[in-house]
């Protein structure tokens, strides 16, 4: 009965071959789009956390104590008391991280050797970049490049210059493309800092880097002594310590670990990209949304052309049921014919987003897509994506044939006879 139903169903759908063919089109239309759609906000997110993991620290060991001195001391013997301080005019303290050595001394104890990769402290400084008649503030950061380069690779990210040039000049610079092409730098060039003091240092760009991360790109690296020389701090003294750690998807035990170890405020990469997150899971809400709506427009094309067919094989249907078709075996037809109409849609439309796809991977362009730079758009191939859109698309279909196939079902043979003409 099956196979009869299937050779009934396909003639039907064969026999209006321009509204079949328009309501399929509609359907594998619809299917691509959402599925590029998908496949671009989840390749960015993924994009942007491998990115992200590759180039920036896992977890970062803040200048800034967990248990701070309390401002009122006196109220911690006497809690009615109040402590009142005038004229103190004192400079805001600086967050930075005391002997930092022998904190990352600790990471080489068996406890930790097998949860952090690598270490590496930093200074972070925000000054002014002159050369000839441009100006523009930025963000200084101090490192030992041996260390950083275990941290963000950052060797490999070198478009132009070398780390040797790094390591011999005391005062070079590692600048990131960002900052090279607004301020017209190239190797060799001489550049003044000038520090929040006012005091200024001529430096020299030793090599031009590019990570694709923007906030990462838009800073310059110079070695960790001079830093310290421009903040003004001791050798013991550092802004923070950079952790790369083994598994950077489920670190927020270890810094919670550290943050008590060291008495340091420990922020892992997944709070500092908190709003970038949060906004790609919204974005995803609105691709879900998307999904729905279209998803319910293909069912209405779906729909119609089913109601099309009742109408018009109504005496057919008659027949059929004159024949002894049952009426559940009327409404599994034309629910087979909305599944047939579905999938052969979907799967058109799952082909034509591979296309669509490759395409956008594969365009010759730089864009900038949120935080990150790339060459062509980051796209998602996971079949997991494919085989949703395609299911909730056959789902639909399946499910818009239900009313037009209840109408043909309730249809009254001898009625349906008398008023046609034999």
């Amino acid at each position: 009965m099956l196979k009869t139903l299937f050779n009934i169903a396909v003639r039907h759908l064969l026999g209006r071959r321009r509204q079949t063919l328009t309501t399929v089109l509609g359907v594998a239309v619809s299917t691509m789009v959402l599925i590029t759609t998908n496949s671009l906000t989840r390749g960015l997110l993924d994009s942007f956390i491998e990115t992200i993991v590759n180039v920036a620290p896992h977890i970062r060991i803040k200048g800034e104590k967990t248990n701070p001195i309390p401002v009122n001391v006196v109220a911690a013997d006497n809690p009615a008391a109040v402590a009142f301080v005038e004229n103190n005019i004192k400079k805001q303290e600086r967050e930075e991280v005391q002997n930092y050595r022998q904190i990352m001394g600790m990471f080489s104890s068996p406890e930790y050797r097998k949860q952090v990769v690598a270490s590496s402290p930093y200074v972070e400084s925000q000054v002014m970049a002159v050369k000839g008649s441009r100006n523009q503030p930025l963000l200084l950061k101090g490192i030992l490049i041996e260390r950083e380069d275990a941290i963000s690779g950052i060797r490999k990210k070198l478009v132009r210059g070398d780390i040797a040039m790094f390591e011999k000049n005391p005062n070079a610079l590692l600048v990131g493309r960002t900052i090279a092409k607004e301020m017209s730098l190239d190797l060799n060039d001489e550049v003044t800092v000038i520090s929040s003091t006012g005091k200024s240092r001529q430096c020299k760009v030793a090599g031009i880097f590019f990570s694709g991360v923007n906030a990462v790109d838009q800073s310059v690296f110079v070695s960790l002594k001079l830093a310290q020389m421009i903040e003004e701090l001791p050798p013991n003294k550092v802004s923070g310590i950079s952790l790369k750690v083994i598994n950077p998807l489920d670190n927020s035990s270890l810094a919670k670990e550290l943050e008590h170890v060291t008495g340091y405020r420990c922020v892992t990469w997944q709070e500092e990209n908190e709003s970038i997150l949060s906004l790609f899971a919204r974005i995803g809400y609105i691709v879900f949304s998307l999904v729905a709506f279209v998803g319910v427009v293909s069912g209405f094309g779906v729909a119609n052309i089913l109601v099309t067919t009742v109408f018009e094989k109504s005496r057919d249907i008659a027949i059929m049921k004159s024949f002894g078709f049952s009426s559940r075996r009327i409404i599994g037809l034309f629910v087979l014919e909305g599944f047939m109409v579905g999938l052969g849609g979907a799967l058109i439309g799952g082909v034509m987003a591979i296309g669509s796809i490759t395409l956008f991977v594969n365009l010759p362009i730089e864009s900038s897509q949120g935080p990150l730079t790339k060459t062509g758009f980051s796209m998602s191939y996971n079949p997991v994506y494919f085989l949703l859109v395609i299911g909730v698309t056959v789902m639909i279909s399946t499910l818009a044939a239900i009313l037009p196939s209840a109408r043909a079902a309730r249809l009254e043979p001898v009625g349906v006879l008398r008023d046609s003409s034999l």
